[in-house]
């Protein structure tokens, strides 16, 4: 699968990486919180060079459960990054996820590099993660403000994620 490739390539080197993103994309495609209008490519010279996917995910804080967005993960093959591609893939896949109702967004990304989208630590909000990571690190971008609000609690990823 082409978009595999894409994947695997994007994370190769990198450093806070298991190397598994492309092995993952499958297992969300597998299961119940795949989105697949919220599963972009980018397309340059006739092939995909360019990969972002949201998937359903929970913030649960004690009874109380509220829906969200988990973007992960986001690819760019090396030799495209730099040009605004994966810049142009968050955008769309944000203004989609917004438009569709959603929420928030969540993720576990370069904390340089994200908020440039308006993400910022998920603990500001009282969103934690179900494993050890730096807070940095650990990011979201509310969509709705008002569905928002009250959402505080430690994120349960899909089972795909396991």
């Amino acid at each position: 699968m082409e978009i595999q490739k894409v994947v695997e390539a994007a994370f190769k080197d990198e450093e806070m990486s298991d190397h598994t993103e492309q092995e993952l994309i499958m297992k969300i495609k597998e299961s119940d919180a795949y989105i697949p209008e919220l599963s972009l490519v980018a397309v340059a010279h006739a092939k995909i060079v360019g990969h972002i996917m949201m998937s359903k995910i929970q913030v649960m804080d004690g009874q109380a459960h509220h829906h969200a967005l988990a973007l992960a993960p986001l690819s760019v093959l090396p030799a495209y990054q730099h040009q605004g591609i994966g810049r142009q893939l968050i955008r769309q896949a944000v203004d989609m996820a917004g438009r569709a109702g959603y929420s928030s967004i969540i993720v576990l990304g370069h904390h340089t590099y994200y908020p440039k989208f308006g993400f910022r630590k998920a603990s500001d909000y009282g969103i934690y993660p179900p494993f050890d990571v730096p807070e940095e690190y650990f990011m979201v971008l509310p969509l709705d403000e008002n569905r928002f609000a009250n959402m505080k609690g430690t994120v349960k990823y899909s089972s795909a994620f396991e």
